[in-house]
């Protein structure tokens, strides 16, 4: 199992908002407030990487989860489920992906709690199939999720008394991913204002992506996905292409590839698009669909841009000018860039 290019998440996963913060390092990673961010000396992956691992450990929360908090509450002001079952999958990933894992016996241990969390939380009924309301974000905790388990088993770190419920509960995912798709119109998205099953719904190009990703993963492992989601879902991300080479915050029924910037909404945007490109062009290749330049496009939005998402990154709000990305963007960016890059040849 290739897993290089998800060691960014052991960086993300210190992201969480947690109830029990631990003090502030003085030596921690400095606020961005300079722009354009001057160059710094290169990183020592090594320390870095275990100075993360401690971090990370450090802030499981009670109930052995790694929840992502948003601005976003569901039930009287609840963190929604969905980030908390998001949040911990992508944190295991963080942790089992950096070296020495299996000779870590607190990363090793920290994981079973996160993995039974994961599992036991995939039962609550906000994690059950459906959609509430206009808005729900169970979706993020079944991709990653499903994605988390995926890679867990085929690197043989399920425990053995938790195999039997990754098992069944990678097969359930599978078939609730599936069958939570936007009918006719393709992909996913947790923002749902027509109704849960209208096909008037736009496509949310960067949750559809990993998605459909996590779906290549379970199709190549022997599971059941149906041809018509994965076609659909791939002619959504298609048509959301714009002419610059970035990709629309929703796919609509209109085809935006010939469609300049200057015609585009401002969340359309080019630079809007610097963290969803990539991860949406490296879909595309994936199913025998891409192109070699317009993927090496989407990889420059993301370095073009990256001073764009570094300020986003250190501000509040969310769909505010010029770009309309919210700061989470910066460190989803980072993480699926990296995927990009791995499937860029090298040069002979």
């Amino acid at each position: 199992m290739n897993i290089r290019w998800l060691l960014p998440l052991l960086v993300v996963s210190l992201l969480p908002a947690q109830r029990k913060r631990a003090p502030r390092d003085p030596a921690a990673g400095r606020l961005i407030t300079e722009f354009p961010v001057p160059d710094v000396p290169p990183l020592d992956v090594a320390a870095a990487s275990q100075k993360a691992i401690e971090g990370v450990l450090k802030l499981q929360e009670d109930g052995s989860q790694w929840p992502y908090e948003g601005v976003y509450r569901e039930d009287r002001g609840l963190l929604p489920v969905g980030y908390r079952v998001g949040g911990t999958a992508i944190t295991i990933m963080g942790l089992v992906s950096s070296p020495g894992y299996r000779k870590h016996p607190e990363r090793v241990a920290a994981v079973g709690r996160g993995i039974q969390f994961v599992v036991e939380t995939l039962d609550h009924e906000r994690m059950q199939a459906g959609f509430k309301g206009g808005y729900d974000v169970r979706g993020w905790g079944h991709i990653y999720a499903l994605t988390c388990f995926l890679h867990l088993r085929d690197a043989k770190l399920v425990p053995d008394d938790m195999a039997d419920g990754v098992a069944k509960k990678t097969r359930w995912l599978v078939e609730t991913l599936c069958d939570s798709a936007i009918p006719t119109s393709g992909g996913w998205n947790y923002s749902r204002r027509a109704g849960y099953k209208s096909p008037k719904n736009r496509a949310s190009t960067f949750m559809t992506a990993p998605a459909l990703q996590a779906l290549f993963h379970a199709k190549a492992r022997g599971y059941e996905v149906p041809d018509r989601v994965v076609e659909e879902a791939l002619t959504s991300l298609n048509r959301s292409r714009t002419k610059v080479g970035g990709y629309a915050y929703g796919s609509g029924p209109k085809n935006l590839n010939e469609v300049a910037d200057a015609d585009l909404r401002f969340m359309d945007l080019g630079g809007s698009s610097a963290a969803r490109a990539a991860v949406c062009e490296t879909t595309l290749m994936l199913a025998g669909r891409g192109d070699k330049q317009r993927h090496l496009k989407a990889l420059q939005l993301f370095f073009t841009h990256w001073d764009d998402l570094a300020v986003r990154k250190s501000q509040r709000g969310t769909h505010i000018k010029p770009y309309g990305i919210a700061p989470y963007y910066f460190m989803f960016g980072h993480l699926y860039c990296a995927q990009a890059i791995e499937q860029v040849e090298d040069a002979a």
